[in-house]
């Protein structure tokens, strides 16, 4: 590989689905998250049309960028190859670290307002495998991935908003089947 160039998109959007796939978290897991953010807010919404709008926000390099720092992170922890003190840190996912946060929440800006909200309701709620990668008592290390995950539901749920909205008003109407 030449280290002058850019890296090809499609291994950037590879790799980071790859590394999504080996921490065991699917596109339907968070496709379950953004139905359960926007199946009140739009009839006819079905699972197949949120994991489309996952799929569509892991094509955005931003996303892709945060998934591969924050997930090699996560796995450099688990395999105790910090240096100390931010080997701890990152292990215990210690409650004043906002870096993991601030990576998620940098790559959901794309998405405006609707993202950034829904974005702090998933990190305060933790809906779905949002809750599982952050327990404590749960196998490995995950200081990145839960938030990387909430970015990824959020960034999608607000893509659907938007793009709802615009059908709507084209007097078009949701429905399964449709993409979105």
């Amino acid at each position: 590989m030449d280290k002058k160039q850019p890296v090809p998109s499609v291994e950037v959007s590879k790799a980071a689905r790859a590394a999504l796939e080996r921490r065991g978290v699917t596109l339907r897991d968070i496709g379950e998250i953004v139905y359960e953010m926007q199946y009140t807010y739009n009839e006819g919404l079905t699972l197949d049309h949120c994991i489309e709008a996952v799929d569509a926000v892991l094509r955005k390099r931003e996303m892709q960028y945060a998934l591969l720092v924050g997930i090699e992170l996560d796995e450099l922890a688990e395999k105790n190859l910090l240096s100390q003190p931010l080997q701890q840190i990152i292990e215990t996912d210690e409650g004043l670290f906002g870096v993991d946060e601030t990576i998620a929440l940098g790559a959901v800006l794309t998405y405006g307002s609707v993202g950034v909200t829904t974005y702090g309701h998933l990190d305060k709620h933790k809906v779905g495998i949002i809750n599982q990668l952050d327990t404590k008592t749960n196998e490995g290390v995950h200081t990145f991935l839960d938030d990387l995950v909430g970015a990824i539901a959020a960034a999608a749920s607000s893509r659907l908003a938007h793009r709802i909205r615009d059908m709507e008003e084209s007097g078009i109407k949701l429905a399964e089947g449709m993409t979105v």
